[in-house]
């Protein structure tokens, strides 16, 4: 092929020099193909599975986040084993809450523009850029929103350029917040946050952050029917994740199931979890 045959067969708006967005090239060329282009009608929502709970916490070399498996629809669990903790890219995650199907479309398309922005500009986007884009992409939802398809992300990560993990959370609009220290979604998520206001400290390693998420999620699950605790009989833990100065990285499920287990055992004493001290 020369080079002037390159890109023959394209149509001219995939030769043309644009945005750096890839879900603003897909809205202007194939819009089918994004997920704000479904329609759900009226009572959408209480038919669409649902993921909760999410929970994310700083620690001083990076940021934890976990995500139990259980998706509801109704009163029924619609699946034991879903994953609502994904790595968005390199040194970032993203954990989803709300309508399952749309918000994992919604992942893989934000995983998609990460990696196109970066392919384009040479370059990756900062962390808040990164969180401003996924603010966008979640503003784009708003009308299945209106539904009742509502997707809530939290979205987490290294950023490199003042070497500290950070918490993003979004309402269903598009508004982005800045969290401290640690935050959680999803129908779970405030006792897994009243869990965490007392085993949270500043100064946990990443092990320990991961033990306190764990030890909140096993809270919510406690309290809120749609949140699931871990499964020991079939195996299903928490998916868990960090970011930090060397990437995102996935704990072991091997590992994962150490800390459960402790915590299990742990409760078997102390049905209501470990005691903070008041002072």
């Amino acid at each position: 092929m020369t080079d002037g045959n390159i890109g023959a067969g394209l149509p001219p708006a995939f030769l043309r020099t644009g945005s750096s967005s890839f879900s603003d090239f897909a809205a202007s060329v194939a819009p089918n193909v994004l997920p704000t282009s479904r329609h759900g009608g009226d009572g959408a929502g209480a038919l669409a599975p649902h993921g909760t709970t999410i929970v994310a916490a700083t620690f001083p070399g990076g940021v934890v986040m976990a995500g139990d498996r259980r998706a509801t629809m109704g009163n029924l669990i619609a699946q034991r084993d879903i994953e609502k903790v994904y790595p968005a890219d390199e040194y970032s995650i993203i954990g989803i809450a709300g309508a399952a199907g749309i918000a994992v479309e919604m992942v893989g398309l934000f995983q998609v523009e990460l990696e196109h922005y970066e392919k384009l500009e040479g370059a990756p986007l900062s962390l808040v850029g990164k969180a401003n884009r996924l603010a966008t992409m979640i503003r784009q939802n708003l009308p299945l929103a209106m539904q009742g398809l509502i997707v809530v992300p939290l979205f987490a990560g290294w950023d490199r350029a003042i070497s500290a993990g950070r918490i993003f959370s979004y309402d269903a609009t598009g508004g982005r917040y800045e969290e401290h220290a640690f935050f959680s979604v999803g129908s779970g998520s405030s006792f897994a946050r009243g869990s965490l206001k007392k085993l949270y400290r500043p100064d946990l390693d990443a092990q320990g952050a991961a033990l306190a998420v764990i030890q909140a999620l096993y809270d919510a699950a406690d309290d809120d029917s749609a949140t699931g605790g871990p499964d020991l009989t079939r195996g299903i833990y928490p998916v868990v994740m960090v970011a930090s100065a060397d990437g995102v990285e996935r704990f072991a499920d091997t590992d994962v199931a150490a800390m459960v287990n402790r915590v299990v055992e742990a409760r078997m004493q102390h049905p209501d979890g470990p005691r903070a001290a008041l002072t």
